[in-house]
């Protein structure tokens, strides 16, 4: 008599599931925590007055504190509990959440650039005379000694900037365990159909991260980096201004709460799990040795050896030689690295790019970038994951929708090379003071007849807007005699310079702030879309490229693969891309900030012609390369398809023949092509 045996359902509160819901809420919080800090960079470059190169070091330390460790917790920890070492790593990034926030508390109220001296008394009616006052000022902040520098910038704190280096960097250890555990963990006990599915399901919880982080650094780059500590009505800047600092600590406090909260479900789960649509055994069941430790304790003489970690390390070398000379595994890093390069420098530079480009402010384009791109991204995510569920598509499959997805994006990005704005018209930088668009850039060429007589500062950065639309650098440089008001309603009236302007202002009077920039808004509006559209059909790769790496290594190197290729990408990707990226940049820069000590601070005005060049041009040369990788990627795939299909048809073809053709022929073929495919790569796809 046959006996139905009916398959089990698998709980509604699974452990599985609970892996699967904690791995999710990581991802977010991993997310949430780092989005925050490439939000925060601008805020961070203005507060300690540095340029972008050593802002780019400073971003880079993440991927520095993953190099440190990570090719030993891939390898060593897929031996070890993955869970619990994953709840660790969540504690690390809390704490060094924490630590990055430190310097504010260490640092004394921050004092922006200014030419312009506050009446004491708010009700006053003192009029403050630019043109006519700033000699001592100026000679104050520019003759000042080496000896007297070095003791204000002791006394400024100015190298704090280091705890936000070393914060930044134990972030980056504590994140290391988090994808190359967590994902083979899910890979091991899910089924083998659902993988590219839950593994879309991670990523898209993991993409609501960014965009709460952006949006919690557009929050906290309008709030003032002294808030609560100073009179904000006595600040004469507003969130718009180059000069302005947000409150960027205090997001680091907010995630580092988040993180902690992340790692708690970690510390209730086994070292390993049921797979998903096996009978549960009870020699499966959890034991408390499992529970209570890293490493199993000694089993009895008729369990399995015990695995010590001398000698896992013996098998570390050859695990790696076993790795690297799988060719597809080789081209999948390469194209990897060729791909992060560009996007690690172009979604940190970007608020920049489109505060200098299009005259957004720093909050706004954080906002936009939180609000838009990232639920475009995570859109494109969920669709690369339903193509893969819905038409079962194999390796060659998930290597054509990725490249085909990366192509489609590239073209997209193409197209923001042609929506640009006109450059600022700023006098003395971008334009002549009467009126010529300027090819070359000099200090001197701020000073003209208008102001000539006035003793200004040329290192100073305190811009003014006349009716005109034309910003002056200072109140000084646009010949004002006279000011009114106080605080960010102060304005200065009698400016020789706006007067001599070859077309005449409707009054001769300059407010504070730089002018916004004009007929830019519907140019803006294209740029979204088309970044939009790009980061839409960019995501729609992500989940047959990531498939595309987990089904081109053996199950027992999945880990350290992961881990490996992480290293690989992180360390000449998202290190070096940043500085790189900062330094081209910083070459764009027309007029640089004064600190408060007299030397050279961030910079204040960039040429937005040759920024955007110099921005998209990275980004093109790295893309473009990355798509040669590709073809070669997908031609190596298509040849190893080739050969085990040869391979399989010999092994066939021999089962119907005989033995004794099998000896004749067959035989040989099929091992030649058996021992080409293992020397290759070692294992099957």
């Amino acid at each position: 008599m046959k006996v139905e045996v009916k398959e089990k359902t698998e709980p509604c509160c699974s452990k599985f599931k609970l892996f699967l819901a904690a791995l999710s809420f990581v991802y977010f919080a991993k997310a949430f925590q780092g989005s925050y800090m490439k939000s925060s960079i601008t805020q961070i470059e203005r507060r300690f007055d540095i340029p972008s190169s050593l802002i780019g070091v400073i971003d880079g330390s993440f991927e520095m504190g993953n190099l440190l460790v990570i090719a030993f917790i891939s390898y060593f920890g897929a031996k070890l509990h993955r869970p619990r070492l994953i709840g660790m790593g969540c504690l690390l990034m809390a704490v060094g959440a924490l630590f990055t926030a430190l310097p504010h508390f260490f640092q004394g109220r921050y004092q922006y650039e200014t030419t312009v001296s506050q009446p004491q008394d708010a009700n006053s009616t003192e009029s403050i005379l630019p043109c006519l006052a700033n000699q001592s000022h100026v000679l104050k902040n520019e003759d000042i000694s080496a000896e007297s520098m070095a003791a204000c910038e002791k006394e400024a704190g100015s190298s704090l900037w280091i705890y936000v280096f070393l914060g930044n960097m134990l972030r980056g250890i504590g994140e290391t365990p988090v994808s190359p555990l967590g994902l083979s963990y899910l890979d091991d006990f899910a089924r083998e159909e659902n993988t590219a599915f839950y593994l879309a399901g991670i990523q898209t919880v993991g993409i609501l991260g960014p965009m709460f982080g952006f949006m919690l650094g557009s929050f906290c780059a309008k709030l003032y980096v002294d808030i609560g500590a100073v009179d904000l009505d006595t600040v004469s800047i507003t969130h718009k201004d180059s000069r302005w600092v947000g409150a960027w600590w205090l997001g680091l406090l907010v995630t580092a709460a988040v993180m902690l909260l992340a790692a708690i479900p970690f510390w209730f789960l086994p070292k390993s799990l049921q797979k998903q649509g096996e009978q549960k055994a009870q020699s499966m069941e959890d034991s408390p040795s499992e529970q209570d430790h890293f490493i199993p304790e000694t089993p009895s003489p008729s369990e399995t050896p015990r695995i010590n970690i001398s000698e896992l390390a013996k098998g570390f070398l050859t695990s790696l030689k076993k790795l690297f000379r799988n060719t597809v595994y080789l081209l999948i890093v390469s194209t990897s690295l060729a791909q992060v390069n560009g996007f690690i420098g172009m979604i940190t530079f970007k608020p920049k790019f489109m505060e200098q480009v299009y005259g957004q402010s720093p909050s706004k384009a954080i906002f936009l970038i939180g609000i838009l791109n990232l639920p475009a991204v995570a859109l494109g995510i969920i669709a690369g994951g339903f193509v893969m569920k819905k038409f079962k598509l194999n390796v060659l499959g998930a290597a054509r929708v990725s490249a085909s997805a990366s192509v489609c994006s590239f073209l997209c990005l193409l197209i923001q090379y042609f929506l640009q704005c006109d450059n600022a018209q700023v006098a003395g930088l971008t334009v002549t003071y009467q009126g010529v668009n300027k090819v070359s850039y000099q200090q001197e060429s701020l000073l003209s007849q208008c102001n000539m007589g006035c003793t200004c500062s040329l290192k100073h950065w305190d811009p003014v807007c006349s009716s005109g639309g034309i910003t002056y650098a200072s109140p000084c440089l646009a010949g004002c005699q006279t000011s009114s008001g106080v605080g960010k309603d102060m304005g200065f009236h009698n400016c020789s310079c706006v007067e001599t302007w070859p077309v005449p202002s409707a009054n001769s009077s300059v407010a504070l702030g730089q002018c916004s920039r004009q007929n830019c808004d519907s140019m803006f509006r294209y740029y979204m879309a088309a970044s939009v559209v790009g980061a839409f059909i960019s995501a729609c790769g992500a989940t047959p490229g990531y498939i595309v790496l987990l089904r081109s290594i053996p199950s027992d190197l999945k880990s350290l693969a992961i881990g490996m290729h992480i290293l690989i990408v992180r360390t000449l990707g998202g290190i070096p891309a940043p500085i790189y990226f900062g330094a081209m940049i910083d070459r764009t820069c027309l007029k640089w900030g004064l600190k408060k000590c007299g030397g050279q601070g961030a910079c204040r005005l960039y040429d937005s012609d040759a920024f955007r060049s110099t921005f998209l041009g990275l980004i093109y040369a790295l893309y473009s390369s990355s798509f040669l990788l590709w073809g070669v990627l997908y031609r190596s795939l298509v040849k190893r398809h080739k050969k085990l299909a040869l391979r399989d048809q010999a092994k066939n073809g021999g089962q119907e023949e005989g033995a004794v053709d099998n000896a004749n022929g067959n035989t040989v073929s099929e091992a030649n092509l058996k021992n080409g495919i293992e020397q290759e790569s070692e294992c099957t796809i």
